[in-house]
């Protein structure tokens, strides 16, 4: 469960990661058909209330046969008082565990039905739930919902209590943990008044949390979780006689709670300029500037989102060409704009080079806002700030539901503006705002009242508490409002949720093929409606093509590929795809490379054609080259802070061993010193060897036939040839299990947790024995309901998850298991870790049939809704052509697991040998180091974040 503010059209305008500069007025046409294609794309919706005041919004997709439940609770951490904190999002905790008519954890039923995208979330204004099931599960998803919704409070004891106030401190220790993790906590502190409701984080204060009684959570499940004070929307396989009967029969007796006011209004907008300054262990100084701005549903919030996009939300952005491109002082810099309930915040966060003053920083920030406040966006600017997002809103509607689905829209809408479509006027403020209202809207909330903190490395200040200490009581519940009234329903609760008998057939779309003239082989799987066109061109080599050349050299050239190509350069080239409302690129993973398109069809000819110059002929200029260098290294350092990623660095280095192809941080960035010295030679010499058509295959899935699509491929791709012969690839060898355990640790000083990785190697991927040792490991750690997270979040409350997985390789993969854990415990969870894998490894606590019938049910019960977006289709044909699978391989996986017997189960988990594993662990060892050494797992060896030994 996380925590997240949110933007007006968040839940549509994605990953808005393109460029902005200039159109000319030649683009005139394809920027009105890409405007047609925007104002045609929406989301139709029925509405209704019920009697109890609950609001059901219904939008119907029949594309697959699910429907996305989500439920959103007008209350947040702004309902909460000072001394009162973090109520909202214990509460969210609180409703994933029994209700009254249903024992145990809220996630198990789902599993056993197969959903997916199921979460919670809470932010500053509201509690959301969502969940995505088969159509046929459909009424247990709303027996459930409306049984924690009106049958909550008697399951929730003093013990259910301590437990998830322990994983709550455990998810805000997890946050606080990492470099730049008070940033947020300060900033609100330090951007709102006393006792404004935004001044406190939404995880609240440890203070707060543990002064919390059950008395107090009651009160406040009382005051704010009635139906009135609710929204469902159903999206998907249904329609709005069936929601109505539904939701009537499930909630519709359950009683209106009482009808509290909201707080008013406040954006606070400030009018003097405040600074903080203080150090942290992070890799590099970080500035950020903010303002608070207008609340959501003020027509501002979308033209500051425009101006945010002008100024720094892309590559091409007014910030990355002075700071990153030009002056060279950063290695990112980024800006955002949103609208919460009670007002937003204008956001710049600038990563300064290292060796830079980030005083040099601060003042180039300051002119490029001045400038841009003092003669506004260009023309041209906002075009193409308007297209990207159109492009967004075009590519946001494809999901139903999970994060930023079609049902979080409309739900967030009808929250907090009482309209479920009130997405149209945001799109038509985007639609119709002019450089001057833009321009305006920035001089309204940007002129003054902004707040800059700088993080610099240095020793870790102490943590940021919220100032009262006090724990007033909390006010009394007022009464039900009496005009709700519920209705009569006959819902037999005492047997526990319906049983959902029947399932949906997987629907995996046919795959067509065809071949180019240059041999590409072309991969199809057609999704018509939404007016995209996917592909991704798979290509050998991968980070294992490193061996003999620089670590990083794969990586760096295909990040490289969109960083200027054929007659544009670096900007030029964003600019052109933004102008197309593309989204391109390359990257690299272990076994080979891939190069991505998604193109609105109406610029498919023109997309394609850019796609095939970034493949065919990318510039590698020398200045383009130091630039991303830089930022690469600085990546490199990034990695190295986070206790997570630190740890998976080292992790693959120490079990394939010294020489091995696989002996690599898998994040596939190299080292600073082989990324310092790579030169343009060199990346040449990787694109001449694998970014080639030569056993190429280019997979395309959207709203295309092969008749369509293979003409303009041709026409681009179809003269592509490479030059020379492919190179051979290294052998990936087969390498031995250590004798005996062993046991590495990093120190981090002043860690508040512990990060615990353990693992081996694990077969391949391709093993024909593969997705049995898949479901062996579902069964110890694959699931939230799964051994290791039961144990250590559920039980114990010492982290907030526990988990194990399997990294996909052709060779030996790696299997590992890992927990974030409150530092205090460190051994104690190691020592945990160590008899859940044992046991279940050697047989002594195998898996039981309910275990393993779960797993199955989840895994192939999940498929049809899999399947939903193309990208998820994309991904798994892709998996088809990396490991050479047939291509019905999604049906022969459903039968393999269909199949699966304890038996098979257990021999699989045999895979995993106790005497083997390699733990390595993250965390201060003044407070870990000796408790560990005692637990006697193996070897003990302190190292770096290098891997080099420490104090030898």
């Amino acid at each position: 469960m996380t925590q997240t503010r949110q933007p007006r059209l968040r839940a549509l305008v994605l990953a808005l990661g393109f460029a902005v500069a200039a159109l000319s007025p030649a683009y005139a046409s394809e920027q009105a058909a890409a405007a047609e294609s925007a104002v045609k794309a929406d989301i139709p919706f029925e509405q209704f209330t019920l009697p109890n005041g609950l609001r059901v919004v219904v939008h119907t997709d029949r594309k697959a046969p699910v429907v996305a439940v989500n439920i959103w609770y007008h209350v947040g951490s702004k309902n909460e008082l000072p001394g009162r904190t973090g109520f909202a999002h214990l509460f969210e905790h609180l409703m994933f565990q029994s209700s009254e008519n249903h024992e145990g954890e809220f996630f198990t039923p789902f599993e056993l039905v197969g959903a997916t995208n199921q979460n919670g979330t809470t932010n500053s204004d509201r509690t959301n739930y969502f969940q995505n099931v088969p159509t046929t599960a459909l009424d247990m998803a709303l027996w459930m919902e409306s049984d924690r919704m009106g049958h909550f409070l008697g399951a929730v004891s003093q013990d259910v209590l301590d437990e998830q106030r322990g994983v709550v401190q455990n998810e805000k220790r997890q946050g606080e943990n990492q470099p730049y993790g008070q940033v947020f906590e300060r900033l609100l502190k330090a951007s709102y008044p006393e006792g404004h409701p935004y001044r406190w984080p939404v995880i609240g204060s440890m203070s707060d949390l543990n002064a919390a009684s059950l008395e107090d959570v009651r009160r406040f499940f009382k005051s704010w979780y009635g139906p009135n004070n609710a929204v469902l929307v159903l999206a998907g396989d249904i329609d709005v006689e069936t929601a109505k009967e539904k939701a009537t029969k499930y909630f519709g007796g359950i009683p209106a709670g009482p009808t509290l006011a909201q707080p008013a209004v406040d954006p606070a907008p400030r009018t003097t300029s405040t600074r903080d300054e203080f150090t942290d262990r992070v890799p590099q100084a970080r500035v950020y500037r903010t303002w608070n701005i207008a609340e959501f549903g003020n027509a501002d919030v979308e033209r500051l989102q425009l101006l945010s996009q002008v100024l720094g939300g892309s590559r091409a952005s007014r910030l990355d060409k002075r700071l990153v491109h030009g002056d060279k002082i950063a290695d990112r810099v980024s800006t955002s704009a949103w609208g919460s309930q009670l007002g937003g915040m204008f956001y710049i966060q600038a990563d300064v080079k290292p060796g830079v003053d980030p005083a040099v920083v601060e003042k180039a920030i300051e002119e490029e806002v001045t400038r841009l406040l003092a003669e506004g966006p260009t023309a041209s600017e906002l075009e193409q700030a308007r297209t990207i997002f159109k492009a967004g809103f075009i590519r946001g509607i494809e999901r139903i539901g999970g994060f930023g689905g079609k049902a979080d829209a409309l739900a967030e809408c009808t929250v907090y503006m009482q309209d479920p479509g009130c997405f149209r006027e945001g799109m038509a403020t985007i639609e119709s705002a002019t450089v001057a209202d833009i321009q305006a809207a920035g001089q309204r909330w940007l002129a003054k009242g902004d707040h800059t903190m700088v993080v610099t490395p240095g020793d870790r200040v102490a943590t940021v508490e919220q100032e009262s200490d006090s724990h007033p009581d909390m006010a009394e519940v007022p009464p039900a409002d009496p005009k709700y009234r519920t209705v009569e329903t006959k819902v037999d609760r005492s047997q526990g949720p319906p049983v959902t008998a029947e399932f949906p057939d997987l629907m995996f779309p046919e795959l067509q093929r065809s071949t180019l003239s240059n041999g590409v082989t072309v991969v199809l799987a057609e999704r018509p409606g939404l007016p995209i066109v996917q592909m991704s061109l798979q290509l050998p080599g991968g980070y294992v093509a490193d061996a003999g050349r620089k670590l990083g050299t794969a990586s760096f050239t295909m990040g490289m590929l969109d960083e200027g190509a054929g007659k544009y350069d670096a900007l030029g080239f964003s600019n052109e795809a933004e102008r197309l409302g593309a989204n391109l690129g390359a990257s690299a993973a272990l076994d080979g490379g891939s190069a991505y398109l998604s193109a609105l069809k109406e610029n498919l000819d023109a997309s394609v054609k850019l796609f095939a110059t970034m493949l065919r002929t990318p510039r590698f200029e020398h200045n383009e080259i130091e630039r991303v260098r830089q930022g690469w290294i600085s990546t490199i350092k990034q990695e190295k802070a986070r206790p997570n990623s630190s740890a998976l660095r080292l992790l693959p280095p120490l079990l394939y061993g010294e020489g091995h192809p696989y002996a690599i941080p898998f994040s596939g960035t190299g080292e600073e010193a082989s990324i310092a010295s790579l030169t343009r030679d060199d990346l040449l010499a990787y694109h001449r060897d694998f970014v080639r058509p030569e056993g190429a295959t280019l997979i395309v899935v959207g709203d295309t036939t092969m008749a369509e699509i293979v003409p303009v491929l041709e026409k681009h791709l179809g003269g592509w040839r490479g030059q020379g012969t492919v190179p051979a690839l290294p052998e990936i060898g087969g390498v031995d299990l250590p004798a005996k355990p062993r046991v590495f640790l990093v120190d981090q000083p002043g860690a508040i947790q512990a990060n615990i990785f353990v693992g081996q190697l694990a077969p391949s991927t391709m093993d024909p024995k593969a997705t049995e040792f898949e479901i062996a490991n579902s069964v110890l750690g694959g699931e939230f309901s799964s051994r290791l997270n039961m144990n250590l979040r559920e039980d114990k409350h010492w982290a907030y998850g526990s988990y194990s997985f399997v990294q996909a390789a052709k060779g030996q993969r790696p299997w590992l298991a890992y927990a974030a854990v409150q530092i205090d415990k460190t051994a104690e969870s190691m020592a945990e870790l160590q008899r859940e894998i044992s046991q279940y490894a050697t047989g002594e606590a195998p898996a039981s049939p309910e275990e393993v019938a779960k797993i199955q049910a989840s895994e192939i019960r999940s498929l049809p809704g899999s399947y939903e977006t193309a990208s998820a289709v994309l991904g798994a044909i892709a998996g088809i052509v990396r490991y050479q699978r047939p291509d019905d391989y999604v049906v022969q996986r459903q039968a393999k697991i269909e199949a699966l017997t304890p038996e098979v189960v257990n021999a699989a988990a045999g895979t995993i040998q106790p005497s083997a594993l390699t733990w390595v662990v993250v965390g201060d060892l003044s407070k870990i180091e000796e408790g560990i050494r005692g637990l006697d797992l193996g070897q003990v060896q302190v190292i770096d974040a290098d891997g080099k030994p420490v104090g030898e």
